[in-house]
């Protein structure tokens, strides 16, 4: 199948005036066939964001190949690229404009695309694309303030797919919704993606939500990813300690069950946090409770451990029968 989006060793380093900058994403590389969902996962802080803004060409890498359906991205050709890929963004409020109407907000981009003439034709998309995301035509002379959370993120969709794009990028698309509102949004998000065949790039901390709508999943930690396979394998039998850690935090709807796992963790020793980024090695050797030698000298690299299944981590590397560097 045709990739929708590649991306090859993405790096990402924001300046400061002092010292070397803080490195936002070293050597990201996803891929994400067309029509399917790719869901990126990971704590506050680990680049999931960065790399969203990257894909849609709102920043430039500072070194790396982004690819968009056998294409190079080209630097500087932002409103070609926007045809193809758009971005949703987290707060529906803050990124509609409250000074204008929904039928304003919507009509500016049909104008600056060239893709509905003034009048009847214009006012026409309009409401096929409020219908689109199962809002009624009313709703086009509403202003942001007068919507739910869930009619705004409609709204904020609506927009994105004003330009008809092969390629949306969801940056935690429902996390400020109410449970009951993001089950609707997320259904919504999979009927657009049959109807229209989107690709998708979902990112988000909520495993529960990423489980519904992604085929593919990758685990980002400090700006690399550590750990990309399907959500069974990736969530269900975890190679790399930091997915299982992630796991292992989600909360169980079950009493028996929940008081069990925290019995268990509460056995368990406490990693300490120790340097934000390992010098050397793993990233994740100073939290990690199976770091070995080989791990605070070696940086692992992602590779395939299973069918379609890719970790970076020398201990899961050796469990699995893959070479580990050896240590003096």
């Amino acid at each position: 199948m045709a990739l929708a989006l590649c991306t090859v060793d993405l790096v990402k380093v924001y300046p400061m005036r002092r010292g070397p900058g803080v490195r936002a994403l070293q050597g990201v590389s996803v891929e994400l066939e067309a029509g399917r969902t790719l869901g990126i996962v990971g704590e506050s802080g680990c680049g999931k964001s960065t790399l969203a803004r990257l894909l849609v060409g709102l920043e430039c890498p500072s070194s790396g190949r982004i690819e968009l359906f056998g294409e190079a991205i080209v630097p500087g050709r932002r409103r070609e690229l926007a045809r193809s890929v758009q971005l949703v963004f987290q707060d529906p409020y803050s990124s509609l404009d409250p000074r204008l109407t929904v039928a304003t907000a919507l009509g500016e981009v049909l104008k600056v695309h060239d893709l509905a003439e003034r009048g009847r034709r214009r006012e026409t998309r309009i409401g096929e694309l409020l219908e689109m995301v199962a809002l009624a035509r009313r709703f086009a002379h509403f202003y942001p303030h007068e919507l739910s959370g869930g009619q705004a993120q409609r709204v904020a969709i609506a927009r994105a797919l004003a330009v008809e794009p092969k390629a949306l990028v969801l940056d935690e698309p429902t996390s400020a919704l109410d449970v009951s509102v993001r089950a609707e949004v997320i259904n919504l998000l999979v009927r657009l993606q049959d109807e229209l065949a989107l690709s998708y790039v979902f990112i988000s901390h909520d495993l529960a939500t990423v489980r519904h709508v992604a085929d593919v999943i990758d685990v980002m930690y400090l700006g690399r990813v550590v750990e990309s396979g399907t959500y069974d394998d990736v969530l269900g039998a975890a190679l790399h300690p930091y997915t299982r850690a992630l796991a292992e935090a989600v909360p169980v709807p079950d009493p028996t069950r929940e008081a069990l796992r925290r019995e268990r963790l509460a056995g368990e020793p406490v990693p300490r946090p120790g340097a934000a980024i390992a010098s050397a090695g793993c990233p994740y050797s100073p939290r990690c409770l199976l770091a070995e030698d080989a791990c605070r000298l070696d940086r692992p690299e992602l590779i395939e451990l299973g069918p379609g299944h890719l970790a970076a981590c020398h201990v899961a590397a050796r469990t699995a029968g893959a070479s580990v560097p050896e240590t003096a």
